[in-house]
């Protein structure tokens, strides 16, 4: 069921989000200030391109908690 999710997803929608995320990442690209913004940006365009079954996991934390 997820791979026929994620092509009606990717043909209805997808791929237009995908391709409008790679823009403004190229275009927070141009200042240093954006690079992060645009990198993300990037990460973004992968995951609306093909979202079912991904999962997002948080970072481990180097210093336990009090």
């Amino acid at each position: 069921m997820k791979t026929i999710g994620n092509i009606i997803w990717f043909v209805l929608s997808g791929l237009w989000l995908g391709i409008s995320y790679l823009l403004a990442g190229l275009i927070a690209c141009v200042t240093i200030i954006g690079i992060p913004f645009g990198i993300q940006a990037f990460k973004m365009a992968s995951y609306v391109m093909w979202p079912f079954g991904r999962t997002l996991h948080r970072p481990r934390h180097r210093f336990p908690r009090a």
